[in-house]
């Protein structure tokens, strides 16, 4: 049977055989797909000439019977903030029901009583369902570093005839049957910028670029034995693959650039992904989910109800934060939370006391709020702002004296960056694994020389922004801003021009412009060596913390590697230009 043949037969059993035009109305199909389908089933005798079902279409029903369900819920839900602060997304609630109850109740309406749910993030709150529902929790407790095809994974042996089902998505009509002839991935008819796949004419889910739509991807499907074998086969082989640490469990469906089960299209209308805030607030304005603490301390600091905080988005994931933006009152401002395990990279006390001893000279964006504790901080966004362009000569010696009228200002805080101190950090969280480079070990001895080397040159200590990458010098038409003082500390102003060469992967001509457009004045010999040598620790400071996250399944291509050579190509410099400094 086709899936045509299976669509119109699985109809007839569930609502019986009227006539043609009717089965056309109910399945979508043609006039003439349904009489050819009719014409096909009764000649393989799964119905009879009357239109009924055999007891051939019978075993077929019950070889293919779902058995069972996987709901995936371990996740931090991380585009739900800040509401995924709080709760986790399988329990937030719609019209006064969890979603993930919801699901386990229309899989009970159709029989299917063999429940999974794979849990991390706050795990604990999942418990009361074994009690209330009789489900299995499978706890997840890779969820922060891995995505959803860990999850899977962990249930590996669970998969066949089964529902795979996320938790954070609310059905008009119940999407599970009791009666299952194929292997289904569900989809919308809506289009959808971030899909990896479309509908193509066969009712196949083919691959789409990068740059072009696909249909919207529900994430409910069902895998009967025939394709579970291949799915657990091809999740094992991914999981052995770095690249995909952060992959999403469809990943292992997709071959030769297609899905290995059919598509199964939903109206748009009827199902919802919830993976916004303002999604949950489309669908239901009175969740008590919309009632977020957070969101109730924003509205405290603007003096403003918390139905006035609007149009709130998710910011790209950055390296070390969840931020999202809203708008209040006709003005958009940007909250931050701080990301998972921050904690262990960023001293929040130290960054509060960056923030009260910067104020005074207004050179970075209007924090109205910011919490030493939590490292939560609300600012004001900077309206007609852009990055400084690394490339554009002029702009960046505006941001140079911007950044040196700061190091002149004289302030100061009681805590320091330590450059060498952070590398041996990183490296430490290698866990005893050698580095991928094969000559780290020397590159290493050679970057402590340059201690020793550091130590003995004079400097001007102050304050540093340490993130001085070209994408914190905010533009405007009137002003320079320089934002995320997350990293400052006390050091040798000097680094932070070195900061921005390795950020910008400037090659040696673009680094001399560099330091040219900070000391307009010019730039002593020494001076310019003493940045040289700051310019190979960076790099391999940097280098050591892409090691880290390439650990974590996250390369960084042409970045990486430019760092390492950082290292080894401005020793060589040091080296040399010492002969001609006295």
């Amino acid at each position: 049977m086709n899936i045509q043949e299976c669509d119109i037969m699985n109809d007839i059993a569930r609502d019986g055989y009227e006539n043609q035009r009717v089965l056309t109305e109910r399945t979508g199909y043609s006039l003439g797909k349904v009489n050819q389908s009719l014409n096909a089933l009764i000649k393989e005798s799964y119905l009879t000439k009357d239109y009924a079902i055999t007891e051939k279409s019978e075993k077929e029903f019950e070889k293919k019977k779902p058995r069972n369900a996987v709901i995936l819920a371990a996740g931090f839900g991380i585009r739900m903030v800040p509401m995924n602060r709080e709760i986790p997304k399988g329990l937030i609630e719609i019209n006064g029901e969890p979603m993930i109850e919801r699901l386990i109740k229309q899989l009970h309406e159709v029989g299917i009583y063999q429940i999974d749910i794979v849990v991390g993030f706050m795990k604990e709150q999942y418990e009361y369902l074994i009690d209330e529902y009789g489900v299995n929790l499978i706890v997840n407790r890779e969820y922060g570093e891995h995505n959803n095809l860990h999850s899977l994974l962990l249930a590996n042996d669970r998969i066949s005839n089964t529902y795979i089902v996320p938790c954070d998505v609310w059905c008009e009509n119940n999407p599970f049957s009791e009666r299952e002839l194929y292997s289904w991935y569900m989809v919308t008819d809506l289009v959808d910028d971030e899909s990896d796949v479309r509908v193509n004419r066969k009712l196949e889910l083919v691959s789409v670029d990068a740059e072009k739509s696909g249909n919207s991807m529900v994430g409910i499907a069902y895998i009967l034995e025939k394709e579970a074998e291949m799915l657990r086969s091809r999740m094992k082989e991914l999981s052995r693959k770095k690249s995909y640490t952060n992959a999403f469990w469809e990943s292992a469906l997709i071959q030769d650039g297609k899905m290995f089960v059919a598509a199964r299209i939903v109206s748009a209308r009827t199902v919802y992904e919830i993976n916004t805030y303002e999604q949950l607030r489309e669908l239901d304005d009175q969740s008590k989910q919309l009632d977020s603490k957070i969101l109730t301390q924003i509205a405290d600091i603007l003096n403003c109800k918390t139905e006035e905080l609007e149009e709130i988005q998710i910011l790209k994931k950055g390296m070390t934060n969840r931020s999202f933006m809203f708008r209040c009152q006709g003005k958009k401002y940007i909250m931050r939370i701080p990301g998972e395990g921050t904690e262990m990279m960023i001293d929040r006390k130290q960054e509060y006391k960056v923030y009260q001893a910067i104020k005074k000279l207004g050179i970075c964006d209007t924090v109205r709020f910011i919490d030493p504790e939590t490292g939560y901080k609300l600012t004001e966004f900077i309206e007609n702002a852009r990055c400084c362009d690394a490339g554009n000569e002029q702009e960046v010696r505006a941001c140079m004296q911007v950044l040196r009228r700061f190091h002149q200002s004289g302030v100061q805080v009681g805590h320091a960056f330590d450059i060498f101190e952070r590398m041996e950090y990183y490296e430490s969280l290698w866990k005893g694994e050698p580095s991928c480079y094969r000559d780290y070990e020397k590159t290493k001895a050679k970057v402590y020389e340059l201690k020793e080397y550091l130590n003995q040159q004079p400097k001007h200590l102050g304050l540093c922004h340490i993130d001085s990458v070209s994408d914190n010098f905010l533009m405007t038409e009137n002003q320079i801003r320089l934002i995320d003082w997350e990293y400052a500390g006390m050091q040798d102003t000097d680094v932070d021009i070195a900061m921005f060469a390795v950020y910008a992967m400037y090659d040696k001509n673009q680094v001399d412009q560099l330091i040219q457009a900070y000391y307009i004045e010019g730039c002593e010999a020494p001076v310019r060596v003493k940045i040289y040598a700051y310019i190979a620790v960076c790099g391999l400071l940097w280098s050591n913390w892409c090691e880290v996250k390439r650990r974590e399944g996250v390369e960084f291509g042409e970045y990486s590697l430019r760092q390492y050579r950082y290292a080894k190509e401005y020793y060589k410099y040091v080296k040399e230009e010492q002969k001609n400094v006295i």
